[in-house]
């Protein structure tokens, strides 16, 4: 049954916002607690999590137990033990955990502790994201970041030395002054510690951040678009020659390690969202919580005393067409048109057809029929037995943005 008739979410991001400080990229609601806050002293932080957890408490539940939780931030490895402890208890009491439930975690080189990383283990969690950026100290300071290149290699040690086997390793591209040479160099370091993930990003410049304000997309000392590109290139060559599956635009993982709860996002089906910030997808409406913690705390007072009712509307199904186009569409495996012609009509599944006949003839876009076969799109005659549709990779991947806008503009 699909998602849009059963609408039961199975997994729940949980947001916590702590930082040292912001790094210049970074526009994420975030709670900057400088670098001489005693995080286990914190007041703040314990403040946060009985906020956090009443919103839990205050949730509607479902009986179906989640199957995904992950812990995004800011900086989660900042949250003590014991707190990571009581949301993973409240979330398991109050929607159920299931026993194989991928639990991740993103943390940050520097910020942890063996013994804390043996309790988050303890706490369940089986999975953690760990924020590396890149392998160049002059990179690291120029973005802000607080770790060193030492301390990358310190936290892959310890992760390590507790057999934590489910790990990925964050990468940015494009950073101010970066080169091919450093991305090629960022890649091999990062490929040698033999993560089972990588996650490797484009910097995008967002205008309230420190690099928004400062610089011009594709103008010196940024990289210009041919050279961001050919970045791009260079990482999908340098993973997949050394094994791993490029199983979404900017993800690779070694068999059978994909992120299992970022698929949730890009299958288009619902999650919850909890915490300052945090976004959910339920009963066919998407919600955004407050991004200030006064505004967070004010906000769950309410919903405690609406009985935990969100109002907003919901999506019409162009935006549910639009969004599970715009999401499926950053797999290596595309969309299922087949699944797209039940939910919605053959009328739906012509137009798709139709607005993507430019980009057949230049490879930027494959096929796949009911047989499994991917045969040349310009020549089929009977669409109707096509199954898939997907990005062709890297260059289809390059192409997205420009190949979605005509998919919105047929529908809009």
């Amino acid at each position: 049954m699909s998602q849009i008739d059963t609408n039961i979410p199975r997994s729940a991001y949980i947001h916590i916002p702590f930082c040292r400080s912001r790094c210049y990229y970074c526009d994420f609601p975030i709670s900057v607690l400088g670098k001489k806050t005693n995080i286990h002293a914190s007041s703040s932080i314990q403040e946060y999590t009985d906020t956090l957890c009443q919103e839990i408490l205050v949730t509607p539940a479902y009986k179906q137990p989640l199957n995904t939780v992950f812990f995004g931030g800011g900086t989660p490895s900042l949250l003590p033990v014991k707190q990571l402890e009581r949301i993973l208890s409240t979330l398991d009491k109050h929607l159920g955990i299931s026993s194989n439930a991928e639990i991740s975690m993103e943390i940050d080189p520097g910020t942890f502790t063996l013994e804390q990383l043996q309790g988050y283990q303890k706490a369940g969690v089986n999975r953690v994201s760990l924020g590396v950026q890149a392998f160049q100290e002059e990179l690291l300071q120029s973005c802000g970041r607080s770790h060193t290149v030492q301390d990358i290699y310190a936290s892959v040690s310890l992760i390590q030395k507790i057999n934590l086997e489910n790990y990925s390793l964050d990468l940015i591209s494009g950073l101010p002054k970066q080169t091919l040479e450093d991305c090629e160099y960022s890649l091999k370091q990062a490929t040698a510690l033999s993560p089972k993930h990588l996650s490797c990003y484009d910097l995008v410049l967002e205008p309230v951040t420190a690099f928004g304000k400062q610089y011009q997309p594709g103008k010196y000392p940024l990289p210009n678009d041919e050279t961001a590109a050919e970045m791009y290139r260079l990482t999908q060559q340098i993973l997949t020659e050394a094994g791993y599956d490029h199983y979404e635009i900017s993800n690779y993982a070694k068999p059978g390690y994909q992120c299992l709860h970022n698929r949730v996002y890009w299958k288009n089906k619902p999650y919850y969202g909890f915490g300052m910030g945090a976004a959910s997808y339920t009963n066919l409406q998407r919600f955004t919580r407050p991004g200030t913690r006064q505004d967070y705390y004010t906000w769950v007072k309410e919903l405690a005393e609406s009985g935990g009712v969100i109002d907003c509307s919901k999506l019409s199904k162009t935006d549910i067409l639009l969004e599970t186009l715009m999401l499926g569409l950053r797999l290596a495996e595309g969309v299922n048109l087949q699944q797209i012609r039940a939910l919605f009509n053959d009328k739906t599944v012509q137009t798709i057809w139709t607005s993507l006949q430019p980009y057949f003839s230049n490879n930027l876009v494959g096929v796949t029929d009911i047989f499994g076969n991917s045969p040349d799109a310009n020549k089929i005659v009977n669409f109707e037995k096509i199954n898939r549709i997907y990005l062709s990779d890297p260059e289809g991947f390059l192409f997205s943005n420009t190949i979605l806008a005509s998919l919105f503009e047929k529908f809009s």
